[in-house]
């Protein structure tokens, strides 16, 4: 059952966004979402500064960033804390800096950490593994000190994502697990998308949910990975996929949350499960009557709350360590 207040949330957001229009061309598609979140999101917090920057990967190409900076709580004892790399959610096919800032300015004020905004490169323009690619060298080079922010050096470095950004965050930890590489203290995924092919039973209890849908799912997957022809035998490299990983040990503290009403739920889950079985510390949260994107709904909804307090909770819990 939903919670009223996300009832009332879905009618309003369903008003603003009725569906992914196949029909519509990305950029159409891109518009018409910045248009919503431009309708749900609230004034920057007064307690915070931003900036934005680029950075210049190998490849050549620009990736647009900006900085969330709490003018008090950012800084004890003339030091920074932590630093949150957030990557949005939007399936590979959506978002931007400012579609997310409700979310990434909230957990910067809410937490006291700089959270630096990533905008990776967007399907279809741009397929598998260009966004894995983006997030992994922006988070190299977070961990060598070559982000155009004065970041203090001995800052905790996390990684944060929802929707696909939880695929890259999770992605990313693993890529780096594997590469022997340290320096990553905590991931945080909300209602992430973690398999090319959500797990069961919500990917078929769920499947016509409100916000997003099975089909859904399947035509941004097919949009970043591929599909038919355009498909490889397997759907990109492997280590883009997490729950396809042979390894789940020697990661970062997680935190996974699922919505109840989404059919990525039990990709959270199964990804805490298979963590925890190896011998890690991984936390799975399921929000009891959310849908997939509710984090929007912050302002009405006391399960968003619960949910939001529980990212920052984390965060902060990290960044101490």
């Amino acid at each position: 059952m939903l919670e009223p207040e996300i009832a009332a949330f879905i009618e309003r957001a369903s008003a603003l966004y009725p569906s992914h229009h196949a029909a519509m061309t990305p950029r159409e598609q891109r518009e018409l979402y910045d248009r919503y979140a431009a309708t749900l999101t609230p004034p920057l917090p007064s307690e915070l500064t931003t900036r934005d920057a680029s950075f210049r990967t190998d490849a050549g190409h620009a990736i647009p960033l900006r900085l969330y900076r709490h003018r008090a709580k950012a800084s004890e004892h003339g030091t920074i804390r932590g630093t949150v790399l957030y990557f949005h959610g939007g399936g590979f096919v959506l978002g931007s800096l400012n579609s997310h800032q409700m979310v990434t300015a909230r957990l910067a004020a809410d937490t006291g950490l700089d959270v630096i905004a990533v905008d990776y490169r967007l399907a279809p323009e741009h397929r598998v593994p260009a966004a894995h690619d983006d997030c992994l060298e922006i988070t190299r080079a977070a961990l060598n000190h070559r982000l155009p922010f004065d970041l203090p050096e001995r800052a905790a470095l996390q990684l944060a994502g929802d929707s696909a950004g939880g695929t890259l965050a999770a992605s990313v930890a693993l890529r780096l697990r594997d590469e022997c590489a340290s320096g990553v203290r905590g991931i945080a995924l909300v209602y992430p998308m973690l398999g090319t092919e959500p797990q069961l039973p919500a990917r078929d209890t769920e499947s016509d949910a409100p916000m997003l849908t099975l089909a859904d799912v399947h035509k941004f997957r097919d949009a970043y990975w591929g599909k038919g022809e355009e498909a490889d035998p397997t759907p990109g490299p492997a280590w883009t996929i997490p729950l396809a990983a042979t390894r789940f040990d020697e990661l970062p503290p997680t935190l996974a949350i699922g919505a109840e009403h989404d059919p990525l739920r039990d990709d959270a889950r199964v990804f805490v499960e298979r963590i925890r079985e190896a011998g890690g510390d991984a936390r799975l949260l399921v929000g009891t009557g959310l849908v997939h994107g509710c984090w929007r709904a912050l302002e009405t909804s006391p399960g968003v709350q619960a949910m939001h307090r529980a990212v920052c909770e984390f965060l902060r819990e990290n960044a101490r360590h």
